[in-house]
């Protein structure tokens, strides 16, 4: 049986820091305000002339060092982002002319605040199918081109960013020992860019009414997402043979301090063992569990032999974990 061996991983942020103060126009004692409800002291926004491929790239190439692979021996590069670079085309393509990966398959995916776990798993299905031997998946977004920055409700929440993660075939017992991906339509519309594509085009009436930005159902998101991940908790070590009190570590999407503080005390399981990049980065959205990744993975945190749960959430509804072991 072929595992998938994570190869290396990758990260990128955009230079410029914003603090909590930044949004004192929209509430009186701004940083304390947004970081008693979520957790953030600060997060990084993309300049005028960066992308999500810009963020994308960069995360890329620090991966394939990471994992000493030239770019043509890639087999796929698979992006999840809820903010491409444009409708069309994919920016894994313009990914793989900037890393030079000529060799590779190039496609999106869109499970928005999930993507990055759903194009994990579709690279695991693809490594374990024999089709592909080695694939780079990236988690790439900049929400803060997205934001409506009159509403104090989500314009502090999020912060732009990049994850690579490269995978490989291999026969030890090692890499994605196990995952589950699930949707839920019904709740399609509790996270959304109203006017963004062919269902409501975007005009000068769409615009004036904000309905090109980022909105969604705070309060109806928090019930889903403490009702979905201590299942994906659950599941996920069940299907790997393990216990939830076995895993050395825990990467849950980076959304919101006060989601984790309930998952831990929901699950009793303490929140030292939850790797937390969020009071520095904001909701990077499908960059959020890469980045928390590599950073752990660099820093000497996570270590040869341990397991870590990695979990995402967001919009569709979506969801999804797998269980990791180095």
């Amino acid at each position: 049986m072929n595992y998938s061996h994570v190869l290396g991983t990758g990260g990128a942020l955009p230079e410029r820091v914003v603090t909590n103060d930044h949004f004192s126009y929209l509430v009186e004692n701004a940083d304390e305000w947004i970081q008693s409800r979520t957790g953030i002291c600060e997060r990084r926004f993309a300049s005028e002339q960066e992308s999500s491929s810009d963020l994308a790239t960069i995360a890329a190439r620090r991966a394939l060092e990471s994992a000493g692979l030239d770019p043509l021996e890639l087999d796929g590069i698979i992006v999840g982002t809820s903010t491409p670079d444009m409708c069309l085309p994919a920016t894994a393509c313009m990914v793989q002319k900037n890393i030079g990966a000529r060799n590779a398959v190039a496609f999106d995916m869109n499970a928005v605040c999930s993507s990055f776990v759903f194009a994990v798993e579709t690279a695991d299905s693809y490594i374990k199918a024999g089709k592909f031997g080695k694939v780079l998946v990236i988690g790439a977004d900049t929400y803060s081109k997205i934001l409506d920055f009159d509403d104090k409700n989500t314009s502090p929440l999020f912060g732009d960013g990049a994850s690579a993660m490269i995978l490989g075939a291999g026969s030890e017992r090692k890499g994605i020992i196990s995952s589950l991906i699930r949707s839920d339509g019904n709740g399609w519309e509790l996270i959304q860019v109203p006017s963004s594509g062919s269902r409501k085009p975007v005009t000068a009436e769409t615009i004036a009414n904000r309905e090109h930005t980022f909105k969604m159902e705070g309060k109806k998101v928090f019930i889903f997402a403490t009702d979905v991940i201590p299942k994906i908790i659950e599941e996920v070590t069940s299907r790997a043979g393990v216990t939830p009190d076995q895993l050395d570590h825990i990467i849950p999407h980076q959304a919101n301090v006060r989601i984790i503080d309930f998952i831990s005390k929901k699950t009793g399981i303490a929140k030292e063992r939850f790797l937390l990049n969020l009071d520095r980065c904001g909701n990077t959205a499908a960059a959020s569990v890469g980045l928390a990744l590599d950073e752990n993975m660099r820093n000497g945190v996570i270590k040869a032999g341990e397991s870590v749960l990695i979990m995402g959430f967001g919009g569709g509804l979506s969801w999804g974990g797998m269980l990791l072991q180095f």
